[in-house]
């Protein structure tokens, strides 16, 4: 059997972008245990790119990502990544203390980053109920993200690089042989010389199978409605729109809306399922603040965003087990930061440091290790 220099557990987002990099420095091997790659979170990820969304460490790795998303390398993508969209956190009068906290937090961040009164948020958004919204604060440089056009971009280029996939390959076996690491998967037997855990929900699990201490991962389900529009010209214009203290989203999308509420609910990795209660509260949340008019739903889906117990991914070789690298723990800011993440993953696996421009922004190699939490 032939070894591999790099063998990635799970193609989402996460395991696509290590292939990407870790293919410049070696044979990488990408095992999925569904019959695709993105099946589970990247699938159903309605993700947009905002510098303000997250703590610091997200904060330094999106704006580390914003040159790739507006470059991305000659043939990754046949269309820009990015599209203009904005981003309005919205807050009533109760709510504007958090408001003015969040403008502290991200003002000497993002340049772009404004504070509106209730009659500009209502110029920028007139759906909104009349009183509804005493502030604003508005990231005009915040961007909906083409998220199957960026996976299959790292994909792709991947592939190109000599990068394998190996699907219905869900992992059921790992131990150490001669200085390698013998993989058992449900779809054949590999060997590696490093195991890159990229397995999202099921990152505890496949740490559990090689020997390793799960760093209690938290997978979280989230529902996403899309409903009709009969809103007049102007719909698509509109900025994503999110209560300051995420009870809910809701943004154009095709020409309809799509509406969040927020949820976090805690799940044992698997195969989610919108819960009605989840889209109810939906429903009545952005119906109480805007005049959106919900008679029907034209689709409805859940993800699992996956967090570490202190919202900062997990990035680095584990302290125990030789060769194991934990690569996991994104939440909902995988797509986002996924092209700084790509470098971050490649720098640690093969022994260089936090890329520069990434340490400039304040990101620290302990911020992501998962010695953390030992």
């Amino acid at each position: 059997m032939t070894a591999y220099d790099y063998l990635v557990v799970g193609a989402g987002i996460a395991g696509a972008t290590a292939a990407f990099g870790l293919s410049r420095h070696g044979r990488v091997l990408l095992v999925e245990m569904e019959d695709q790659p993105g099946y589970h979170t990247t699938g159903r990820s309605a993700a947009f790119y905002s510098e303000t969304y997250g703590n610091a460490a997200i904060r330094a790795l999106t704006t580390a990502s914003r040159d790739f998303f507006d470059e991305p390398p000659p043939g990754f993508a046949t269309a820009p990544l990015l599209s203009g969209r904005g981003v309005l956190h919205i807050g009533r009068i109760d709510q504007r203390q958090t408001v003015e906290a969040k403008a502290k937090e991200v003002e000497s961040i993002v340049g772009s980053v404004r504070r509106l009164d209730s009659r500009q948020v209502a110029d920028l958004v007139p759906v909104l109920r009349d009183g509804y919204a005493d502030c604003g604060l508005f990231e005009a440089e915040a961007k909906d993200i083409d998220v199957g056009a960026a996976h299959q971009g790292f994909l792709k280029h991947a592939r190109e690089r000599g990068t394998e996939l190996v699907t219905k390959a869900e992992v059921v076996g790992l131990r150490r042989a001669k200085g390698l690491w013998a993989v058992e998967t449900m779809n054949g037997a590999f060997e590696a010389r490093v195991v890159v855990n990229a397995a999202g929900a099921w990152g505890d699990r496949v740490a559990s199978l090689a020997g390793a201490k799960p760093v209690g991962l938290a997978p979280m389900r989230r529902t996403i409605i899309i409903v009709p529009s009969d809103y007049p010209p102007g719909l698509m214009e509109w900025p994503l729109v999110i209560d300051i203290d995420e009870q809910f989203y809701f943004k154009p999308e095709s020409g309809r809306i799509l509406i969040s509420p927020c949820d976090e609910t805690p799940m044992p990795p698997s195969d989610v399922r919108p819960d009605e209660l989840d889209v109810a509260r939906a429903i009545d949340r952005v119906q109480r603040a805007s005049e959106i008019r919900i008679e029907r739903i034209s689709n409805k889906w859940a993800g699992l965003r996956t967090f570490a117990p202190d919202r900062t991914p997990v990035v680095g070789y584990d302290d125990k087990v030789e060769n194991f690298f934990w690569y996991v723990g994104q939440g909902g800011w995988g797509i986002q930061t996924s092209p700084a993440m790509s470098r971050l993953c490649e720098a640690l696996v093969t022994g260089e440091g936090v890329p520069d421009d990434i340490a400039k922004l304040g990101l620290r190699a302990e911020m992501v290790s998962p010695k953390r939490f030992r």
